[in-house]
């Protein structure tokens, strides 16, 4: 099993970046395809971005396409979210999901472990 903490989130301006970090502890974190979701108040959690075991293959939801970038540091055991030009529609709470699967999945139900969340709020 797979423990995740996320951190980096905070308040920042329409137009501002931020890094999210999410550190893996119990086991190592190459094994696991990652992903990022977030959950607005009264939405349902959506799907971010998704990277393969190696970094090789990534996944980007449309609106967050070209603006955000998901990276990975394997030998850190360390997921993280580079997240640029950001728009007050991005505010929610980001999640860092792991899961045992082939490919890059983009749903929540085929992740298997999650993390408690990091706020981010964007300000207009």
């Amino acid at each position: 099993q797979v423990q995740l903490v996320e951190s980096g989130g905070g308040l920042v301006q329409a137009g501002g970046s931020l890094r999210l970090s999410c550190a893996a502890s119990g086991r190592t974190l190459s094994t696991y395809v990652m992903g990022w979701f977030r959950q607005a108040p009264g939405k349902e959690r959506e799907f971010v971005a998704g990277i393969s075991w190696s970094g090789g293959s990534k996944s980007y939801a449309d609106s967050v396409e070209g603006r955000f970038i998901i990276f990975r540091d394997n030998a850190k055991n360390t997921l993280y979210l580079q997240m640029n030009s950001l728009k007050t529609e991005d505010t929610a709470v980001y999640y860092c999901e792991a899961a045992r699967r082939l490919g890059v999945p983009t749903v929540q139900y085929e992740y298997n472990y999650w993390g408690q969340g990091t706020q981010v709020t964007v300000s207009s």
